[in-house]
């Protein structure tokens, strides 16, 4: 079919560190673009794989007797000003029941596989991941209703 986007060639385990995150790269823009996936389930399934990532690479730095950097262990400040005025819409319980599963289970296997199929190594798996956190991280803190936690997440033409 002539729609179809051209496939993108999973980089082997021996490939350069840089083609491996260029390929999650892609994987996770064209999914979000295509399914213009809300900033609360992207929010949810990335936090979950900083989460993971950045427990597995303690466990191993902690086995060398290393330290990992702040950069890693910790989400990135947000830009510009947070929003603490009171939110409206209906209650945050209300809209979690409201979430898509099937679609954050995608994002998960996507990540996942990709990561996995690569065999990226953690620590640019987790830079990866944290820089799409910070991005998702910075359009919560503008969010003024509750509404809004479903609006596409909004992904820069240079992304």
């Amino acid at each position: 079919m002539s729609g179809d986007l051209p496939r993108i060639p999973i980089p082997g385990p021996d490939s350069e560190t840089t083609e491996k995150m260029v390929f999650l790269q892609e994987q996770i823009v064209n999914f979000l673009r295509q399914y213009s996936m809300p900033l609360i389930e992207v929010s949810l399934v990335f936090s979950k794989y900083t989460r993971q990532l950045k427990e597995a690479l303690l466990v191993q730095a902690s086995a060398e007797g290393e330290n990992i950097p702040e950069i890693l262990s910790q989400p990135w400040p947000i830009i510009g000003e947070n929003s603490n005025e009171a939110t409206s819409g209906p209650p945050l319980e209300t809209m979690l029941n409201n979430l898509d599963d099937d679609r954050m289970d995608i994002l998960d296997t996507i990540l996942r596989s990709a990561m996995n199929a690569t065999e990226m190594p953690l620590v640019d798996a987790l830079m990866q991941l944290r820089q799409w956190e910070h991005l998702a991280r910075n359009q919560l803190a503008g969010v003024k209703a509750t509404g809004e936690l479903f609006s596409p997440l909004e992904i820069p033409d240079d992304w």
